[in-house]
């Protein structure tokens, strides 16, 4: 690929517009579209070409009927506390800057909706829409097998990297969830997963909704000076 001017503007767009996006319209995405970009996905490096993914889309009833089975759970506190994680997605234990970060994005997100501190009904209530993936016509749900290792789970970040960016280059929307972890049996029970994987993640896909004040959001990064050392003598 010659690094025109153009190719390093489309593909740096199509980056620095990814965001998650928590609103989305009904419109449909084509089956072709999907598969397009779980193609380009594909192309992410892994060790040894294991190619660790494992990918469930749903659609129409089959999402709906998940969505249902989620929610029903989420809403009742005693049925929600016999699930947990697999595995650790955040530490055991905050520290700065990450604490601090986090906050900021969650209290950014509520001033949005207007959602005051205290108001644990509405936290739910937004947190709940995650099992209804923020209204997207498409869901993913990402796999993984059990026998594969720390390595493997890297090279499946770039492969999400990928299906975001690819989206993006097709006007599309996602967002990565890993709030259906904690649900892990329900969603590998619906989808028929066999017993030997695991679940990594969910995300949705579709238009983003542009009305919606959540989707105004932008997270702030930190400068390359932030996090990047040079060493050169």
């Amino acid at each position: 690929m010659r690094p025109t001017p153009e190719a390093i503007a489309a593909v740096d767009a199509a980056i620095t517009s990814r965001r998650s996006i928590r609103a989305f319209l009904p419109t449909p995405v084509p089956r072709r579209t999907i598969e397009e970009i779980l193609a380009v996905a594909a192309r992410a490096p892994s060790g040894t070409n294991t190619q660790p993914w494992k990918v469930h889309v749903l659609s129409g009833p089959a999402k709906d009927a998940l969505c249902a089975k989620l929610m029903a759970v989420w809403d009742d506190p005693a049925a929600a506390a016999g699930h947990e994680e697999e595995y650790d997605y955040y530490p055991r234990e905050w520290v700065s800057p990450y604490v601090d970060r986090r906050r900021k994005v969650g209290w950014d997100l509520y001033g949005l909706l207007g959602i005051a501190k205290g108001d644990k009904a509405s936290m739910h209530a937004q947190h709940g829409r995650n099992y209804r993936f923020f209204d997207a016509p498409v869901g993913l749900m990402f796999t993984i097998d059990r026998v594969m290792g720390q390595g493997s789970w890297l090279d499946y970040g770039m492969f999400l990297q990928n299906v975001m960016v690819a989206a993006r280059a097709r006007g599309l929307d996602t967002c990565p969830q890993a709030a259906f972890t904690p649900f892990h049996r329900i969603v590998t029970e619906h989808l028929g997963v066999p017993g030997n994987e695991m679940l990594v993640c969910g995300m949705a896909l579709g238009h983003a909704d542009p009305e919606a004040v959540e989707n105004s959001l932008v997270t702030e990064r930190e400068p390359v000076a932030g996090f990047a050392r040079f060493h050169e003598e």
